[in-house]
């Protein structure tokens, strides 16, 4: 038996799917858009997306917004800041942004799912300001350092 603690994610939800784990090896909680009506994201447009609900995360975690697959690769439809960071202090309403990088035009009815939320651990470092850093096989190569597959 593992001794290890399920974080608990404390949500305030209006009248909206709750986020959902949709098979039982998900790593996101699918997010719905909370939306009255139709909402129209023209091609190469962004829109702000509402979830209808907050939540607080746990201390010592993070909510990482993320796209959804499916979405990208049949509309282009996919999360601009990816992933995008919720915070463990914040406690205003979880929007998404979205941007349609697709050919035509893409509609999100009320209830559609938009990305995924997936929680995670995040650790707070100190910071020790020192003269040089140690030595890498890497060393500063940066983009592409490390060949690009292809």
């Amino acid at each position: 038996m593992s001794s290890l603690r399920v974080p608990t994610l404390r949500v305030r939800a209006t009248d909206v799917p709750l986020p959902a784990y949709r098979s039982a090896g998900a790593a996101g909680l699918d997010l719905c858009a909370a939306i009255p009506e139709s909402i129209v994201i023209p091609r190469g447009a962004r829109r702000l997306v509402p979830t209808g609900f907050a939540f607080a995360v746990p201390v010592g975690f993070e909510g990482q917004v993320r796209p959804r697959s499916g979405l990208a690769l049949k509309h282009g439809v996919t999360v601009l800041n990816a992933p995008g960071t919720i915070d463990a202090d914040y406690r205003g309403e979880l929007q998404v942004v979205l941007v349609n990088h697709g050919e035509d035009d893409f509609v999100i009815e009320p209830g559609d799912r938009i990305a995924q939320l997936v929680v995670a651990a995040v650790a707070h470092v100190e910071i020790d300001v020192v003269d040089a850093l140690d030595a890498t096989e890497r060393g500063a190569g940066g983009y592409g350092s490390t060949g690009v597959a292809g």
